[in-house]
């Protein structure tokens, strides 16, 4: 079923229905949708205390290991993603249903391994490295809206219980 944008054109679903139910199938949903909330509490506290850092200049060693953890929670939540658009779309990444919120996905793990490797190797200051760490989380919060738009349109995309009814009415 397709739904209709502002200008009252048709939208593909974002989902095909044997899609929609290897969806529903796969443990990897379930696993995206607790390291998806993990991970927005991870960014939270890190990102807390990264500013805390930048205005005070106290809690250095918190503030970088926070974003560490973030990295290490946004590595694996993206490896698991990528399995789960395997099990659903048949391909690892850039499936056409994902395939912006993929890009920008690189772009916000270039920026957190670009932190962990200053910080690694002792590259900048460490307030340089907390911008770095800034500009990783302003990625990140533009990839976070991203998915919570894609969730939106499947939640729009998904037949009511009673048009599945109907359906299934009109079908016997």
């Amino acid at each position: 079923m397709a739904s209709q944008n502002k200008q009252g054109r048709q939208n593909a679903p974002l989902y095909t229905p044997e899609q929609r139910q290897r969806r529903d199938a796969t443990r990897w949903t379930l696993i995206q949708g607790l390291l998806a909330p993990l991970q927005f509490l991870v960014f939270l506290i890190s990102l807390i205390l990264v500013i805390n850092y930048l205005i005070n200049g106290s809690g250095l060693e918190a503030a970088a290991t926070s974003v560490v953890i973030k990295t290490i929670v946004l590595l694996t939540i993206m490896v698991t993603g990528a399995i789960w658009e395997k099990v659903v779309f048949g391909q690892y990444l850039f499936a056409p249903a994902f395939f912006w919120e993929d890009v920008v996905s690189f772009g916000v793990i270039a920026l957190h391994v670009a932190y962990v490797l200053c910080w690694l190797a002792g590259y900048g200051t460490p307030q340089q490295q907390m911008w770095i760490a800034l500009a990783a989380y302003a990625t990140y919060v533009v990839n976070a809206a991203q998915f919570l738009l894609k969730l939106q349109a499947a939640r729009r995309d998904e037949p009511t219980v009673d048009m599945q009814l109907e359906l299934q009415g009109a079908l016997k």
